[in-house]
């Protein structure tokens, strides 16, 4: 294995019965990196995190994970990784504190009761240290999990829509804590459907039915989604959204705030029918560059159309 990855997989694929969850899948994630995953539910996010933390067995593919074979060495992967599923897992029953301790027992560490208090104190839980963990808002579930899946200092953390229903002071507070970790040459891998926390990725890997369909930094995915887009500032309604739906060239339609962005890989064909709206109506439309929330709306687009032609 090439030091300079954590993660270097090929070809990986995962089969339930008649569901090829994975298909394929590669992927190679360098030491200190944040790589972002992104994907509509069920597009194979989280059968990959689990195929790479050695918690399920591929059916097909090789690799290495911290320099242990995928196929043959996941106890030694799992002794090394950090995994903070999408569903708070930790005991509502028991305290902050005691869920640590347990944590800290499970991993074999010694002193246990110290290395609780080491991560409370890290992670600012000291106030509800003795507070039942079911009784905690969605952002202090949230810190502690990730306390204890960092608590025996792995090299990987894998974290699976880690701050789905957390308020953005919460996220933006969980996001400056894995930057801290990543900058201690920890690498992450996240998925994620918030955009803004895309954007914080190194690198990120779109996935659709099992495949990856494009992976790289932000810009190099919406470079490679050949997207033009057109926004309008004010003046549209429903009336105009649903026409432009109707429009040559107009493969997504999204409002974002007071603006409308209209996107389509037929730069000339979009470009057309934007001009005949606006000469016709007088709404003022301006090229834009593509976001990746752009991006990301093209993909789901791309994938819904075969089931919309069935």
């Amino acid at each position: 294995m090439n030091s300079e990855f954590v993660i270097d997989v090929r070809g990986l694929s995962k089969r339930f019965g008649s569901l090829l969850a994975v298909d394929g899948v590669s992927l190679k994630v360098r030491k200190g990196e944040v790589f972002g995953f992104l994907g509509p539910n069920g597009s194979g996010k989280t059968t990959t995190i689990r195929l790479i933390c050695g918690l399920l067995v591929p059916n097909a593919g090789a690799g290495q994970v911290l320099g242990q074979d995928v196929l043959s060495g996941s106890s030694g992967i799992k002794r090394r990784v950090g995994y903070m599923t999408q569903h708070f897992s930790l005991y509502n029953d028991l305290t902050v504190e005691e869920n640590l301790r347990f944590v800290a027992r499970m991993y074999s560490m010694s002193a246990a009761n110290q290395q609780a208090s080491r991560v409370i104190e890290e992670l600012g839980l000291e106030d509800r240290r003795r507070q039942l963990a079911g009784t905690l808002s969605g952002g202090w579930k949230q810190r502690l999990a990730l306390g204890a899946c960092t608590m025996h200092r792995p090299e990987l953390l894998l974290l699976d829509e880690p701050t789905a229903g957390v308020d953005p002071k919460a996220r933006r507070d969980f996001w400056n804590e894995i930057h801290r970790l990543a900058s201690g040459g920890v690498t992450v891998l996240v998925s994620t459907h918030y955009m803004d926390e895309a954007e914080r990725c190194h690198r990120l890997a779109y996935l659709s039915a099992g495949k990856i369909l494009v992976q790289g930094t932000g810009d190099e995915l919406i470079a490679a989604s050949q997207l033009a887009t057109w926004q309008v500032r004010s003046g549209w309604d429903e009336a105009l959204i649903e026409r432009l739906k109707t429009m040559p060239g107009v493969e997504t339609v999204a409002p974002f705030g007071t603006r409308l962005h209209v996107s389509g890989s037929d730069h000339e064909a979009l470009q057309d029918s934007v001009e005949s709206l606006a000469s016709e109506t007088g709404i003022s439309w301006q090229q834009t560059q593509p976001r990746l929330e752009d991006v990301f709306i093209h993909f789901m687009h791309q994938e819904e159309m075969p089931r919309e032609a069935a």
